[in-house]
């Protein structure tokens, strides 16, 4: 059976999902509906549930697995699932949160052992004992979570096949300007998103917590990096200019980033996030989209929709 994201438009749906998220909505005469994203291990995708009450409000829930009876439409360049029959699983069918969970394509076990691998390259033993310590800290956390709620690497073990990435990149470019301080780039590259195993639920309907509510992942491991400092007894420049290669990592104040990157290594430690970023939503959209087609609208691009050629 395909995954719900490799299905086109007009296509028959007859399978079960996962409900990611569930948002109420009202129309423009009033009337409540809801909003589902629904996932299986393709990924998700957005449907909405008309004519709503209380009653479908309390049922159809994040975590719930249901059993959809529809169709793939076309809306405004970006598949959508309309929803004709719908229905929670029954316990005898046999399917399991995880049947339905997005995760990366490398094991994460492998995953963990490459980018411990790089704990070797950091010789500076301040960044070396700060981001080992943390990362140990963290450990069941970051090879689990995903490193976003939606777009890029929004699936289990998604954080750790964004950073281990991230590496392999950050590896190649130090390898191309060797003035580059490899211990801020490779130290950079673990810990920047690591405060996401706070700002994020975890992997299964992900969404934010409180504290990622009200601080964000960024603020959350500046924190983390000045508490390890103190605990470790470390003191320097070393922890200022790791707390600032996280504060900058997005680049631009409105992109999120409390500092706009002041140093080289946060400058490309900013432009390897965004590259690994872009291009994971991209392979994905592409791989769900035939050759001498387009993809649909990804929002998080400029809600382009970038093309398939014909030849290889």
């Amino acid at each position: 059976m395909k995954g719900i994201t490799q299905l086109q438009a007009g296509e028959p749906v007859n399978q079960f999902l996962l409900i990611k998220q569930a948002i109420k909505g009202v129309t423009t005469v009033g009337k409540p509906f809801m909003t589902l994203i629904l996932q299986d291990k393709s990924g998700d995708i957005e449907a909405k549930l008309w004519d709503t009450n209380e009653e479908h409000e309390k049922i159809y829930q994040p975590e719930v697995i249901v059993h959809i009876g529809g169709e793939i439409h076309d809306y405004r360049g970006k598949n959508q699932l309309r929803i004709k029959q719908i229905r929670v699983a029954k316990a005898d069918e046999g399917i399991q949160i995880n049947d339905l969970l997005p995760s990366s394509t490398t094991p994460k076990e492998e995953l963990f052992e490459e980018l411990t691998q790089f704990f070797f390259e950091i010789k500076n033993p301040s960044i070396s004992r700060i981001t080992r310590y943390l990362i140990k800290k963290h450990q069941p956390e970051l090879i689990v979570f995903p490193a976003a709620s939606k777009n890029h690497h929004d699936y289990a073990s998604g954080l750790l096949d964004h950073v281990v990435s991230m590496l392999r990149l950050g590896k190649t470019i130090c390898d191309l300007y060797p003035s580059l301080n490899r211990d801020l780039i490779y130290a950079g590259i673990i810990l920047h998103d690591v405060g996401k195993v706070k700002e994020l639920t975890g992997p299964i309907a992900t969404s934010y917590t409180v504290e990622g509510n009200l601080l964000g992942h960024i603020s959350i491991m500046v924190d983390e990096i000045g508490q390890a400092a103190k605990e470790l007894g470390i003191e320097g420049e070393e922890v200022v200019v790791l707390k600032h290669i996280v504060l900058s990592h997005h680049g631009k104040e409105e992109w999120g980033s409390p500092k706009k990157p002041m140093i080289q290594e946060a400058e490309i430690l900013h432009y390897i996030d965004n590259i690994d970023a872009k291009m994971n939503m991209l392979t994905r959209a592409l791989s769900k989209t035939k050759p001498g087609e387009f993809t649909e609208r990804l929002f998080a691009l400029d809600n382009r929709s970038f093309y398939k050629p014909t030849f290889e």
